[in-house]
């Protein structure tokens, strides 16, 4: 499990250490949005995110009973969720065949005043990057998702995959590298 600790105190990890019954559901709001997005973007199904983010808050609740006050207070929380989920759909893939997510799950960045045109254009975009991520290696499209998607630091996506803070930054930089190579190569083959 991570246990890196945080930089600041986390004020969830200190009320789940001083009463985990009464903290947890507190927990479950904060974080069952985050989670089922990235579970969504990892399996593309929703009943299968659904699923995933519920077993991840069980394995999490079992897990925190377990613990001692002093460990629950140091979790780095966010990354320590991140990872409970992530091993939760590595769990259920196994074996599945890799498919498209696609993008509008990504963000929703679209500006509903745009025109019509430039939305299409924009949504064909997306749809070819999700396309290019979903074909990266597994090691690199989860440190992508995590670092650029969900918007952790370097130090959490490190944590969560249980790789060396070297090891993500290089795995981040190799797959900005495929993605600018398939991205060069996808505009060549359109002309």
């Amino acid at each position: 499990m991570v246990q890196t600790k945080n930089p600041a105190p986390d004020p969830m990890s200190a009320a789940l250490a001083q009463d985990l019954e009464a903290s947890f559901e507190a927990l479950v709001r904060q974080y069952q949005d985050r989670l089922y997005s990235f579970a969504l973007r990892l399996t593309g199904h929703r009943e299968d995110a659904e699923e995933i983010a519920q077993d991840a808050f069980v394995r999490a609740y079992r897990a925190l009973k377990t613990y001692r006050s002093g460990r629950i207070r140091d979790l780095a929380l966010k990354a320590w969720l991140y990872r409970i989920t992530l091993n939760v759909a590595r769990n259920r893939l196994r074996g599945r065949r890799r498919v498209f997510v696609p993008l509008e799950h990504w963000s929703a960045e679209d500006d509903p005043g745009s025109r019509p045109d430039a939305r299409l254009e924009s949504s064909r975009r997306r749809a070819d990057i999700a396309t290019l991520v979903a074909g990266l290696p597994e090691r690199y499209r989860n440190a992508i998702v995590l670092r650029y998607v969900e918007g952790l630091r370097i130090e959490d996506v490190s944590a969560v995959l249980k790789q060396p803070l070297g090891t993500t930054k290089s795995n981040l930089h190799r797959a900005v590298n495929a993605l600018r190579a398939a991205i060069t190569e996808s505009r060549r083959a359109r002309r």
